[in-house]
């Protein structure tokens, strides 16, 4: 199985053929928020990746550029955001947001109410094929 850097084209494309391959019906809608990142450090590119993590249309979708009004703007490592999104790593967020390493723009409540949502057995699925997947 091929594997490719986390928020690459590559990666970003892989994860979007897996989304349509394992998530044939929407379950319950999660919480509504349209988030801009900011990951910094990154080990490809100019070092900095922007990318935006959307749930308005009731799916979880990651992606690479900035949304227009987003809720929020979240500033981190690119490591950590890895720990975080791909490796579902809830400690890393907490350890990094506590050493000031995280950095919110925006209505952070969002955030919050988002962690609190169950991932139901599909989503599970689609977690566990993508870390598969990311380097």
């Amino acid at each position: 199985m091929e594997k490719y850097p986390f928020l690459s084209d590559e990666w970003t494309a892989a994860v979007k053929r897996l989304h349509d391959e394992v998530v044939t019906e929407s379950g319950p809608p999660p919480q509504s928020v349209r988030m801009n990142l900011v990951l910094t450090d990154a080990p490809f590119g100019d070092g900095t990746i922007e990318a935006h993590l959307d749930t308005s249309s009731g799916e979880l979708l990651l992606d690479t550029g900035h949304l227009d009004s987003a809720d929020l703007t979240v500033t981190v490592e690119y490591e950590t955001a890895k720990a975080i999104l791909v490796e579902g790593n809830v400690q890393a967020a907490m350890q990094a947001f506590m050493a000031g390493r995280i950095k919110l723009e925006g209505d952070m409540t969002l955030l919050f109410a988002m962690q609190n949502n169950p991932v139901d057995a599909v989503h599970q699925e689609l977690a566990v094929r993508v870390r598969e997947i990311t380097e």
